[in-house]
């Protein structure tokens, strides 16, 4: 028997995103400051909407995929946490409410293809900040410290195993393309019964650095207020959480 492709989804969603754990602190430390109401943008299966409902933090998750926020939703009822979701690309954020806090974690600035989408989506952000609301993003950051998407990858593979089915996504290349980056990942699986599946997948990153991302927020009606830096680990990369406000 084999798993529904929109199982699939959320599994390798977990897989390749879900057991990161390093930026968690951080973001309930910003998020608990801002004293909610809080908008996670790109919230997946909910690793970190879900930490802060448990911190009693009135939290909204936005993603694009129904998949995701489905099981999200699923996760929360399991764990008696009551947060909203809402469906739509960041890209085109359009909520009847207002925050304290709006947070982008891991590569989301990253993906939104280009600097007239980010800004975009800044000027959105801003709509949606009450006075004294915050922004904070993640950027991605390479070996040497520098702000931007590097060439390096992890040297094993991002394994989850579920009811006797084993899933595996290794990162096999990065490739330069116009503006940026992609990522080229071997995703396999293995069935109870040792059959082998499997496919390649790739992912687009914008170049783009903490500088020229405060610039563009600082367009957008931003102001700066501070940088967190997150340091790498074996498995992912480091990263620098731009933390603005409203100017």
């Amino acid at each position: 028997m084999s798993v529904p492709a929109a199982a699939e989804e959320a599994i390798w969603h977990d897989v390749e995103c879900g057991a990161y754990s390093a930026d968690l602190p951080v973001w309930v430390e910003l998020a608990s400051r801002s004293g909610g109401p809080v908008l996670e943008l790109g919230a997946g299966t909910g690793r970190v909407s879900l930490r802060l409902a448990a911190e009693g933090l009135d939290v909204v998750a936005l993603d694009s995929s129904a998949i995701l926020l489905e099981e999200l939703r699923r996760r929360g009822d399991a764990a008696g946490l009551e947060l909203e979701t809402v469906c739509a690309d960041a890209r085109r954020l359009a909520i009847d409410r207002t925050f304290a806090a709006i947070l982008a974690p891991m590569q989301l600035v990253h993906l939104l293809g280009g600097s007239e989408r980010r800004q975009t989506l800044l000027k959105a952000v801003r709509r949606h900040l009450r006075p004294a609301g915050v922004l904070a993003a993640a950027l991605l950051v390479d070996d040497a410290g520098t702000v931007a998407v590097g060439p390096s990858l992890p040297p094993l593979p991002d394994v989850r195993e579920l009811d006797g089915w084993i899933y595996s996504s290794l990162p096999i290349e990065v490739a330069a393309v116009p503006g940026g980056l992609e990522i080229r990942r071997l995703r396999q699986i293995v069935s109870p019964d040792g059959a082998l599946t499997e496919a390649r997948e790739s992912i687009r990153l914008d170049h783009l650095s903490a500088d020229e991302f405060e610039a563009e927020a600082v367009r957008a009606g931003l102001a700066r207020r501070e940088r967190v830096e997150i340091a790498a680990t074996e498995e992912h990369v480091g990263s620098v959480i731009c933390v603005l406000e409203v100017s």
